[in-house]
């Protein structure tokens, strides 16, 4: 059976992001590989062996363009309102917490955060599915 272990995403200013991830969700350096035209960066916590892959092209300049496909990346959390607020406090500026109900019942609790290249963080409450 397959086992998901990371996701990668292009980044221009390794050090904001890898700042960005550290402050927000406590994500710290697990291994840096320096190639001649790219560096690799995989960011993890004690939470998941899961890792976010960070690829920083040498000499980009411009900004990536995230386009119409990107979704997002996916964190839970055992305090939703406790993380909102600790991020708000921070200065990351997370949207307002989101309740979404099916059947009358509740489906999900989250609101989302912009990392520094625009990449959109959804980040739920651990509930149901989302543990």
């Amino acid at each position: 059976m397959a086992k998901a272990i990371h996701s990668m995403i292009r980044v221009l200013d390794e050090q904001k992001t890898i700042d960005f991830y550290g402050a927000a969700f406590g994500l710290s350096v697990a291994e840096r590989l320096d190639f001649e035209t790219f560096t690799l960066v995989y960011l993890s916590n004690e939470e998941s062996e899961f890792e976010l892959e960070l690829t920083i092209n040498k000499n980009r300049t411009e900004p990536y363009a995230l386009g119409d496909g990107y979704g997002h990346l996916a964190l839970s959390v055992s305090d939703l309102d406790g993380e909102h607020k600790r991020l708000t406090e921070a200065g990351l500026g997370p949207n307002k917490i989101v309740e979404f109900n099916r059947d009358g019942a509740l489906l999900a609790r989250f609101f989302f955060i912009t990392d520094p290249d625009g990449y959109k963080i959804e980040v739920l409450q651990r509930h149901g599915r989302y543990k």
